[in-house]
């Protein structure tokens, strides 16, 4: 009797009883900390493995624990068009500087890849999407495929990092949703300058942006973009007063030169997350991951 109830504890819900499978509070890194969690969502149709999509949530870069929040604003819809749905955590700007972000980013990749067959995982197809400032780490994320270290002037930063127990392992994702992150943060002011000292950036790169332009250009996914990055889609409400929309239609020019816009969505009246976010929408991020992910 013990013997069946363990293999019944072993076997997956998801299998098991046709009912969504999940694991909540992975931590990815093995540090114990807050930010290094992650949470997998599975389909209930009990597949063997299901093709991957990381969210990251938006908090300015402040927070350290929103993954559900992430979750519950588009995890359904990606449920839904069958994939896996990976809600990740990273540090908070205050308690780490970047690049700590990205560097939590590629490690959490860089686990699922690793344990993709004990949590159903078809590691084939790792998409990314996230919004605001998770819609600005998606963005890096994509663009630095294959990058480990990059000097912009005098500031050389490690861009992949060492976290975790996988590093052998890749942190390549296959195709990237951006909504309405923060770009290039030389232009975040009016569509043409910067931010002062108490904005969000400077706390996240420990400093006032006009003293530090490499450290900005470091922070910029359009500064690493080159043609073996995976295709793109950026959605953005043209009434957005916290991201301008200006930073969307500036990464999508810098995206379509290498042919890698599959499409820029501007939502009439789209705001901060209101408005942008709606079925139509939804339809279309999941629509674009089916496709890139050869499942249409």
């Amino acid at each position: 009797m013990r013997k069946l109830l363990l293999i019944l504890m072993l076997i997956p819900a998801v299998c098991s009883f046709g009912q969504e499978a999940e694991w909540l509070d992975i931590d990815y890194v093995g540090d114990g900390i807050e930010g290094h969690k992650l949470d997998i969502h599975l389909p209930p149709t009990g597949q063997s493995s299901y093709k991957a999509v990381v969210l990251i949530y938006g908090s300015a870069w402040f927070a350290n624990n929103m993954k559900q929040i992430a979750f519950q604003a588009m995890g359904k819809t990606l449920i839904d068009g069958g994939f896996a749905v990976i809600s990740i955590n990273h540090r908070a700007s205050m308690e780490a500087r970047y690049p700590a972000q990205i560097n939590d980013v590629k490690a959490a990749i860089r686990f699922v890849r690793a344990n993709a067959d004990k949590y159903h995982i078809d590691a084939s197809f790792v998409g990314i999407t996230g919004f605001s400032s998770g819609g600005h780490l998606s963005s890096l994320a994509g663009t630095t495929n294959n990058v480990k270290e990059f000097t912009v002037g005098n500031v050389t930063l490690d861009i992949e990092g060492n976290l975790g127990a996988y590093t052998n392992y890749s942190s390549r994702v296959d195709a990237v949703v951006d909504w309405f992150g923060p770009i290039d943060m030389t232009t975040m002011k009016e569509c043409k300058g910067v931010n002062d000292e108490k904005s969000p950036e400077a706390v996240l790169i420990g400093g006032a942006p006009a003293d530090n332009l490499d450290m900005l250009a470091l922070l910029n996914p359009m500064t690493y973009i080159d043609k073996t990055d995976p295709k793109f889609l950026v959605i953005h409400g043209d009434s957005d007063n916290v991201v301008p929309h200006c930073q969307s239609e500036f990464f999508s020019a810098a995206l379509k030169k290498y042919g890698l816009l599959d499409d820029f969505i501007t939502v009439a009246g789209g705001q901060h997350g209101p408005v942008t976010f709606n079925e139509e929408t939804f339809s279309k991020m999941t629509e674009f991951f089916l496709k890139q992910a050869g499942m249409q």
